[in-house]
């Protein structure tokens, strides 16, 4: 994580990524306890839940929760799965890493008229998706 910190303070005045990067904050509005720092992301996401797949864009990611906007209304405390294609440039590494998660909604409302999500990760998997790529190659 201490990596994933450094290389998004360092973000300001690079080239442009192909997404969008915003300044570092943490939210300190009274009555919010939050354990992680937030990162303001966006990134597309494939979300299923209910065995129903659902278009989605982050709005923020921590390491124990993301905000999601997503093309459909889902319950509070409904289990969902999604997964994010974290660039290669954001983490410091060599290649792309997919992060598969397991979590819960905790929130649902409207924001500037997006259906919005906020979930709680339960559990995650990184796979550099390099490997991914190299797999399918020799399968071929």
């Amino acid at each position: 994580m201490g990596q994933l910190l450094h290389d998004f303070r360092n973000l300001n005045g690079t080239k442009d990524l192909g997404y969008s990067a915003l300044t570092l904050s943490r939210d300190t509005q009274i009555g919010e306890l939050r354990s992680s720092v937030r990162f303001p992301i966006k990134l597309p996401v494939a979300v299923k839940q209910n065995n129903q797949h659902h278009n989605a864009e982050t709005g923020d990611i921590s390491a124990g929760g993301v905000l999601l906007y997503v093309d459909a209304n889902m319950a509070v405390g409904s289990a969902i799965e999604f997964s994010i294609a974290m660039p290669a440039a954001v983490l410091g590494s060599s290649a792309d890493v997919q992060v598969s998660c397991q979590g819960r909604v905790v929130r649902s409302f409207k924001d500037d008229g997006r259906q919005a999500v906020a979930a709680v990760i339960d559990e995650y998997k990184f796979e550099r998706l390099e490997a991914q790529e190299e797999s399918a190659a020799a399968a071929k």
